[in-house]
């Protein structure tokens, strides 16, 4: 009996000193997406804060491909000692695994390990469309079943998908127009190429407000703060729609609760500062303190939304 205590009272200290001396060396923030994107803004607001927390050098490292997955598959092989961690987007987490064929399940090898933020999408339209509302877009495409094209980012990332959920939920029917990346769907709906599109909140704020291109509502279950007189798609014809794009930190399945719990805590406290809140605010985008076991049951929740629509809408991937 006083064998297994000593063992136990061991193993308590190793896990003490370990949370009071991690980070012991340069940690590694692996993104799935190219550098200059919201992933990478986002990404450096916290690891600039967290140099200054840790005394040690938080590197952001690009890994892009196979729809964010790379990222993802090396930090699963990764040591579990919490200097590997992947910065993601949903659509890593929560819609390729129903989409790709994964050498990890994100839901088994991954550990949550902080919530940092959503943002909305907005529902926008070429100026030309004849639709100053979601209602009047909604009996237009129902006037002109697949005549209004639809564009996204790609087959089967979330702008596609927020499309496709559109769609069944008002009961319409429109041309899916593919791009490689939301970047170019939203320079086609400005030249007129494409009639709407969804984008995140943060890259299609600017040219609505410009009248480059018409907002008509936006994706989330209340208003957004960054634009808070722009209804929600719920309240203007389609109850039931929302959809976020949000961005946490994962890491390895294996990694010790306490460093777990000094990652999140930090970043947690990073995240409620007020100028950081500012800055998240002005980029359309809302922190939520979320503890890692309400993110779990968040994260389920929403594979198993996204798994409903990707199989009802027969979505296939890039």
């Amino acid at each position: 009996m006083k064998g297994l205590l000593l063992i136990f009272s061991s193993m308590a200290a190793s896990g003490l000193v370990h949370a009071q001396t991690y980070p012991s060396k340069p940690v590694r923030f692996l993104s799935g997406q190219p550098p200059g994107g919201a992933t990478d803004f986002f990404a450096r607001m916290v690891a600039q804060k967290l140099n200054e927390t840790w005394k040690q050098s938080v590197i952001i490292e690009h890994r892009p491909g196979a729809s964010g997955s790379i990222a993802v598959e090396l930090t699963v092989k990764s040591p579990p000692d919490g200097h590997t961690l992947v910065f993601v987007t949903a659509g890593q987490i929560v819609i390729n695994p129903h989409l790709l064929k994964l050498n990890y399940d994100p839901l088994v090898d991954l550990a949550p390990v902080a919530f940092l933020v959503h943002t909305a999408m907005l529902l926008v339209t070429h100026p030309a469309v004849p639709a100053k509302s979601a209602r009047e877009l909604i009996a237009l495409a129902k006037a002109q079943p697949g005549k209004l094209n639809v564009g996204s980012g790609g087959n089967g990332v979330p702008t596609h998908l927020a499309a496709e959920l559109f769609m069944s939920l008002t009961g319409t029917r429109m041309t899916h127009i593919p791009f490689k990346g939301a970047g170019p769907s939203v320079l086609a709906l400005m030249t007129g190429d494409i009639d709407l599109t969804f984008g995140s909140l943060p890259s299609t704020q600017g040219p609505a407000r410009a009248g480059r291109v018409r907002a008509l509502g936006v994706s989330t279950a209340k208003r957004s703060q960054a634009w808070p007189e722009l209804p929600t798609l719920a309240e203007s014809g389609v109850p039931g729609f929302e959809m976020t794009s949000w961005y946490a930190f994962f890491g390895p399945s294996a990694l010790p609760k306490d460093t777990v719990t000094r990652i999140h805590t930090d970043i947690g406290r990073i995240a409620a500062q007020p100028e950081f809140q500012e800055r998240l605010t002005s980029e359309g985008a809302e922190h939520e303190a979320m503890t890692n076991e309400r993110f779990g049951q968040f994260i389920r929740a929403e594979s198993a939304r996204w798994a409903k629509v990707i199989r009802e809408r027969n979505v296939r991937a890039q």
